[in-house]
């Protein structure tokens, strides 16, 4: 079934090829048409297109496939075209004529883009969830291990002590700020692109402000041509929020592979967290952190793979847009199996202690004896000089001894002003609006 067709019949190579993979991911978007399609009847019904009882009998139906999506009872039906032709084949199945009434003021282009919007609104919430989540850990771990050095690097090359406190806080912070920009996508796919139609608008009296209301929209895309502007806008904006938190992840997952290592033998993982080798009986292996490395590392260039398959486009609608659900759709549960993956690992982290007090770090505390000999009186430029030439003859004994006190350092990692810094965030997604609404919609 096609929503489109009329009498000449497409060729099926034709076919096969445009469809593409689309009915893979489009299963994906299934409750979301039908919200979109309960906000839109109630509209048409308000504006006299649809009488109450033609509305209540496809409420009633659009209700029961919500159900059977829930349950995992649906399928797009072999020779349909999408979701969309799916849920209208249904309906006109069930009511006959009142089911075709349903697309009235509206295109496939505002209903896969109304779609996609709740969609990804959705996804926006479970990120931001796994994100929270991963953050509590840490930042729990910075303060359960904020007393126990480590070696800090600069250029690989041993530098000046740092903390496990710190190393964790630091990620705990970095998720704070990829926060902001996952928040800076949700407020652009937070509005209501329904009622654009194909991007021209209708000659219908449609009450956007209704759906707006209806799905739990924060405002709308006012502008038509602008609404159908944003397939593509919307999904990008999410990828570069996905990839803020997913470069914070990748670099994480490096500095756990590089600190499992032998060569450092910073922390490790019980047994059964990790796997081994084939010939050597001895290894452990990151595979959870390589393979978290490598994905966060793919999701990376998302939004650059949207932007090259939407650059060039003129105003309207393009079916190359359908291929951004083959990228977009995986990196987001990549994303959320990464965060979910990187906390569960986090619950069984076994830290080293006694570190700075190898002998290969005693350099280390080079800084540390200079600050010590500036605060005696001794001008920095001196103390850097005696400092160094008692490295060169190897007299350089220091005391392995920190005293860090300003904000953000060693002695003072500041976890209150971060958890406040993450609670703040997460409350601007007020996402309570949005759950009310569509709770309120699929329920009345």
């Amino acid at each position: 079934m096609k929503l489109w067709q009329k009498e000449t019949n497409v060729s099926e190579i034709v076919e096969r090829y445009t469809v593409g993979r689309d009915l893979e991911f489009d299963i994906q978007l299934a409750p979301y048409d039908v919200l979109g399609s309960l906000a839109h009847t109630e509209m048409l019904a308000s504006i006299g297109l649809l009488e109450q009882q033609e509305k209540a009998l496809i409420h009633k139906e659009l209700k029961s496939i919500y159900q059977d999506i829930a349950d995992g009872d649906f399928e797009i039906q072999s020779g349909v075209e999408d979701i969309h032709s799916q849920i209208e084949l249904l309906l006109t199945d069930r009511l006959g004529d009142v089911g075709k009434k349903i697309h009235s003021g509206r295109s496939r282009n505002d209903q896969v883009l109304v779609d996609l919007k709740l969609f990804m609104r959705q996804e926006i919430q479970e990120i931001t969830h796994g994100v929270s989540t991963l953050f509590d850990r840490l930042l729990l771990l910075s303060d359960r291990h904020k007393e126990t050095l480590m070696p800090g690097y600069t250029h690989m090359q041993v530098a000046m002590p740092s903390s496990f406190g710190l190393w964790f806080g630091a990620y705990a912070e970095s998720l704070v700020d990829d926060l902001h920009v996952l928040h800076a996508a949700y407020k652009i796919v937070n509005k209501n692109p329904l009622g654009s139609g194909a991007g021209y608008g209708s000659s219908f009296p449609l009450n956007r402000r209704l759906t707006t209301d209806l799905l739990g929209f924060e405002d709308l895309n006012y502008n038509v041509v602008y609404a159908m502007m944003g397939r593509g806008k919307a999904e990008k904006s999410l990828a570069t929020g996905m990839a803020a938190v997913a470069g914070s992840l990748s670099k994480f997952a490096m500095d756990v592979c590089l600190y499992m290592g032998q060569d450092f033998g910073f922390l490790s993982f019980p047994d059964e967290l990790t796997t081994g080798s084939s010939i050597m009986p001895h290894k452990k292996n990151p595979d959870v952190f390589e393979l978290m490395r490598g994905k966060c590392n793919r999701i990376q260039a998302l939004p650059n793979d949207i932007a090259l398959l939407t650059a060039n486009l003129p105003v309207g609608y393009h079916r190359e847009m359908q291929l951004i659900k083959e990228v977009l759709f995986p990196a987001i549960q990549d994303l959320k199996d990464c965060l979910f993956m990187c906390d569960f690992m986090l619950q069984k982290v076994v830290i080293s202690t006694g570190l700075v007090d190898k002998d290969k770090y005693k350099y280390l505390f080079s800084v540390e004896e200079t600050n010590k000999l500036v605060l005696s009186g001794v001008p920095f430029r001196d103390a850097y000089k005696q400092v160094g030439l008692a490295i060169e003859k190897g007299e350089f004994n220091p005391q392995k001894l920190v005293n860090h006190s300003h904000e953000g350092s060693i002695g003072q990692l500041n976890l209150d002003e971060i958890q406040s810094l993450k609670e703040t965030v997460v409350e601007q997604f007020n996402f309570a609006v949005w759950n009310t609404r569509i709770k309120q919609l699929v329920s009345s």
